[in-house]
């Protein structure tokens, strides 16, 4: 599958924004350069979490297991172009799965270990899934069961293989031991590899956004513009060979995967996997494997400052960088990190589609403003560390009007062109670029009025509520919700939260006032749909009517100015 037309592929390349390199070329350069340096370590939460001890592995080591698990997918008639869904929790496995799936010319498209029925059949669908790859067993959860009931169901399904569990329901087995020590693939699929001529315009993985519609997004990214925000997210942090990279987030979604994933093939440093999120095992981590750059929620970056006891309990002197986002990040906690512990704090604001906003020490040195500003990319007023923030294009536009915004306090859509972009969406959704070529990125900005461009985010076109890192989509919710049949009407909004930024709630107006729906009937009927658990609404306001304009849309920004200025009181 090809994303980019031959015109912009040239064009990208002529201007060395692209290159000829795949994520295979620079596996394959590690393991000749570096095979016998450990490359991949598991979390100590394996044990717990997959049943099975942390595995270890050289750049050697992973090079054979991953010709073992290729072999595997091969043998059972995966093949260039198809397209495999993927629910592995942070581990060798999944680390493994992808290098294999990718070894064949196949298509990634990772879920979250939290998305149950509901969000797999949505996402295998919008992808035409060919088949999937699981694991058997974690944290106490067979992933096999709504991946089952999904695969049934999806015409397109023919294969599921399953990792470190017994056969069942005709699903193929992967046991790690057999991948890291049994026999090697044959001549026939060494053949088959050989004759593979990946090109930097090959769709290498589908990832999905949370959709303004209630459908998720599918977004396809090719080796060409996933490697350009790989060289970013080296360059900022600036990541070598020697640096050993802590891995907290779910490697499925972009900001772990350009962000930690292919930073870690593009440099061939260490990779520590972590899973689920313990802070003191996090901290161990650290100390144990001398981490010197991990990429986390702002919440566990405030957490980790709020006292001194992480930094006195263990040794964490090896880190120099941590990149947070997601949501503003504190000032204050910035100068902890960087006054106290001399541990460089980095702005991350990114998206799916390959929108890469960034604020270090350099472009923006003052800890206070860089926790809630980030430089307009493309503007000669910073000290850039990437190409991509030095030529990159952007301006702000009014969403009404459609005109170029250039003076502060007036909010408008950022909109950019970067060679880290994405090509357009899989599923037949609205255009994302507008008539200049730009992404339209459905975020508000407005410029600082502190500093000449500096953006402040405002607010988010998109109707996303943003929950310890993990987008929900509002709309997704609300279709759901009138499915109950107390519900009348619903809307959902994100309301502030110390400690993860925004937590979910709903206004409904009852069908029935004098019978209105709890909140616990609403989750009960939300869990019944299988959707993941991070989604459920976590408050409810009662409301005799929603407030709209006069074209009939619900306003937003009311529910989430009432239920925020009333600290959650009902109104």
């Amino acid at each position: 599958m090809r994303l980019f037309s031959d015109d912009v592929v040239a064009g990208f390349l002529a201007d060395g924004w692209w290159t000829e390199e795949t994520w295979g070329s620079h596996f394959a350069y590690n393991v000749a350069e570096h095979a016998e340096r450990v490359c991949l370590v598991d979390s100590p939460g394996t044990v717990a979490s997959l049943g099975r001890e942390p595995a270890r592995l050289t750049w050697a080591e992973l090079d054979a297991a991953v010709d073992r698990c290729a072999g595997m997918f091969y043998a059972h008639g995966v093949a260039a172009g198809d397209v495999l869904g993927i629910q592995i929790p942070n581990s060798v496995e999944l680390v493994i799965t992808y290098l294999a799936l990718n070894r064949l010319g196949a298509i990634l498209s990772p879920y979250a270990t939290a998305y149950r029925r509901h969000e797999i059949a949505q996402l295998a669908a919008i992808a035409e899934a060919r088949g999937f790859v699981t694991a058997a067993v974690h944290a106490g959860r067979d992933l096999r069961e709504d991946i089952a009931a999904v695969f049934d169901g999806l015409p397109s399904a023919k294969t599921l293989f399953v990792w470190n569990g017994t056969q069942s329901h005709g699903d193929v087995p992967l046991n790690l031991p057999d991948v890291l020590s049994g026999p090697e693939p044959g001549a026939e699929y060494r053949s088959h590899v050989a004759a593979l001529r990946p090109h930097p315009n090959d769709c290498t993985m589908i990832i999905f956004t949370s959709g303004t519609t209630g459908v998720p997004k599918g977004v396809p990214r090719a080796y060409g513009d996933s490697m350009a925000s790989a060289r970013n997210t080296v360059g900022v942090p600036r990541l070598t060979g020697d640096d050993v990279l802590l891995n907290s987030m779910p490697m499925v979604n972009a900001g772990s995967i350009a962000g930690i994933f292919l930073p870690w093939l593009l440099t061939g440093c260490r990779l520590v996997q972590h899973d689920p999120f313990d802070l003191h095992v996090f901290a161990s981590q650290i100390e144990q494997e001398r981490v010197t750059y991990t990429v986390v929620p702002p919440t566990i970056l405030n957490d980790m400052v709020s006292t001194d006891s992480i930094f006195t309990a263990y040794d964490l002197s090896s880190l120099r960088a941590v990149g947070a986002g997601s949501a503003p990040l504190s000032g204050w906690a910035i100068s902890r990190w960087e006054q106290d512990h001399g541990v460089e704090i980095i702005n991350f604001f990114g998206s799916t589609e390959g929108l890469q906003l960034t604020a270090d020490a350099d472009t923006v040195p003052d800890p206070a403003m860089r926790g809630r500003c980030l430089p307009l990319p493309g503007s000669p007023r910073f000290e850039w560390r990437t190409k991509t923030g030095r030529y990159s294009k952007a301006r702000l536009v009014d969403v009404d009007t459609g005109a170029e915004i250039t003076e502060s306090g007036r909010p408008g859509e950022l909109r950019v062109k970067s060679a880290s972009l994405f090509s357009g969406y899989l599923n037949p959704v609205e255009d994302p670029f507008d008539e200049q070529g730009y992404y339209c990125t459905g975020d508000i900005f407005e410029f600082s009025a502190d500093a000449p461009d500096l953006l402040v985010h405002i607010d988010r076109k998109k109707d996303l509520i943003i929950r310890g890192g993990m987008n929900i989509s509002a709309a997704e919710i609300e279709t759901l919700l009138a499915g109950h049949p107390k519900v009348g009407e619903a809307a959902a909004v994100g309301r502030k939260d110390e400690r993860l930024g925004e937590r979910t709630c709903v206004f409904v107006v009852p069908r029935d006032r004098a019978d209105p729906p709890t909140l616990a009937e609403l989750i009960e009927f939300l869990e019944r749909q299988r959707i993941a658990r991070f989604k459920l609404p976590e408050s409810l306001e009662l409301i005799d009517k929603l407030p709209r304009n006069p074209s009939g849309k619900v306003l937003k920004q009311e529910l989430r100015s009432a239920i925020n200025a009333n600290n959650g009181r009902s109104i």
